[in-house]
């Protein structure tokens, strides 16, 4: 898995099996480079690989990813947009789902499945009615 520099969090919503995180996807990040000439879009892996870090932070998992299930990409995220990454915890299956959206714009969403359980209990749980997209 690559690890890319996570984006800014503008604003979070934390629950005890979810979280929202709406994300900064700035203009100037590296990623966009040569991905693609005509349009630059933000990659998949870079976009699977947020999703697998930020969900591990949170919930307590290792980053031994087992599985990939179910993983779309359904539209483009470009340059200075903003987007709403929601992920559940499914701690008895020890998976993740994920979903990049932004009110009725679905861009990508998939299950991860871990090598093993959370390795820790997840952060605060501020507030347990974060939604998902």
């Amino acid at each position: 898995m690559i690890k890319s520099s996570l984006p800014p969090i503008l604003h979070s919503d934390i629950g005890i099996d979810n979280i929202e995180l709406r994300l900064l996807v700035a203009a100037d990040l590296e990623y966009f480079n040569g991905h693609f000439p005509e349009q630059a879009v933000l990659p998949g892996v870079t976009q699977l690989d947020w999703a697998v870090r930020l969900g591990c932070q949170h919930f307590g998992y290792s980053e031994a990813v087992a599985n990939l299930e179910v993983l779309k990409f359904q539209q483009l995220i470009l340059p200075g947009q903003e987007v709403t990454l929601s992920i559940s915890n499914n701690a008895a299956k020890g998976k993740l789902t994920f979903a990049y959206c932004d009110g009725e714009n679905r861009y990508a969403s998939g299950r991860i499945a871990f090598d093993s359980t959370p390795l820790s209990q997840p952060s605060d749980a501020n507030n347990s009615g974060a939604s998902q997209c």
